[in-house]
């Protein structure tokens, strides 16, 4: 099992890393942290949603490490943590209010860390995601 835990973050961090090249290539920052505070510059990434009130994020603003668990997401797995597709609860109330069950969580992996790490994207049932690097203390709403 932990072989392919192993097997499945060298693949994320590949991903991860090819995501991080072609953002490069195209002149964008990606890579850098993606404060969930401010809003982001991008199209579709400039302002703040209406449903939420939170800033939006425009996926490409989005560290490598959190646009390969978007397309971890997206696949539904396999993830590398068994935490990971677990529900969110909520219980700091920064996202919308939502019936128990509505969220799940998934780890972003954070370079040089020994854990999982603060960053988290939290899923919502009907296609909504959310983005924070400092362990839910504040979101963005990922546009996409």
């Amino acid at each position: 099992m932990r072989a392919v835990r192993a097997l499945v973050v060298a693949l994320a961090l590949v991903l991860g890393g090819m995501l991080a090249s072609c953002a490069a290539a195209d002149g964008n920052a990606a890579g850098s942290s993606a404060n969930p505070a401010a809003a982001s510059s991008s199209q579709h990434g400039t302002g703040t949603d209406p449903a939420s009130g939170l800033p939006l994020l425009a996926v490409a603003d989005l560290p490598a490490q959190a646009r390969a668990t978007l397309a971890l997401i997206d696949s539904g797995g396999p993830f590398p943590y068994s935490q990971d597709g677990s529900v969110f609860g909520n219980f700091e109330g920064n996202l919308p209010d939502q019936p128990r069950g509505y969220y799940t969580e998934y780890t972003v992996d954070t370079p040089g860390s020994v854990d999982r790490g603060a960053r988290r994207i939290v899923a919502g049932s009907h296609h909504d995601y959310y983005y924070t690097d400092d362990h839910y203390a504040s979101f963005g709403r990922i546009n996409r």
